[in-house]
């Protein structure tokens, strides 16, 4: 080694040779760079299945060998989007107003009052249907009381949000 990197200290009668903070520095880095394990290539298996759902996975598909064989992607060759690629499209402003809007306007004009009970219901239905997910309502046929499905209340989610967006005054 280079005579620079070394210092010798002598206590007594025994001559001690040790590495300058820069040498030692250099040392660690290169063990710590040697030893750390490589960065590898993952493969991204991806195939559809028999109702037409695209799966993406770091494992095989477990399936027959005659059927068909999934595609291969690794990560080294995926190139991560750029931000901010897509021009912002302008807001359509002519938007000419729909049967319900046009109702919606009609009703807050003339009774007032009866938009607001409507915008409060409409907000506090939505927040029950947003808080809980396991919720009863009555059937209108036959009066029984009947668990809502999800679809029903993604569906009763969507109404009122419309509700809100026509009757809340902002």
């Amino acid at each position: 080694m280079d005579r620079k990197m070394i210092r010798t200290f002598k206590i007594d009668s025994t001559k001690l040779q040790l590495l300058t903070y820069g040498a030692a520095l250099a040392c660690v880095f290169l063990v710590c760079a040697l030893s750390s394990s490589p960065v590898r290539a993952n493969v991204i298996y991806t195939w559809v299945d028999d109702k037409g759902v695209t799966h993406y996975s770091q494992q095989p598909p477990e399936r027959n060998i005659e059927q068909t064989k999934p595609d291969k992607l690794y990560t080294e060759d995926i190139e991560p989007r750029q931000i901010g690629t897509v021009a912002p499209s302008a807001p359509i402003t002519n938007k000419t107003p729909t049967d319900l809007e046009i109702k919606a306007a009609a009703i807050t004009q003339n009774d007032h009052k009866q938009a607001e009970r409507i915008c409060k219901n409409a907000k506090h239905s939505l927040n029950v249907l947003t808080t809980h997910t396991k919720l009863n309502k009555k059937d209108a046929e036959s009066g029984k009381v009947v668990a809502m499905t999800e679809e029903q209340r993604q569906a009763a989610i969507t109404e009122h949000k419309q509700k809100i967006k026509l009757f809340c005054v902002k």
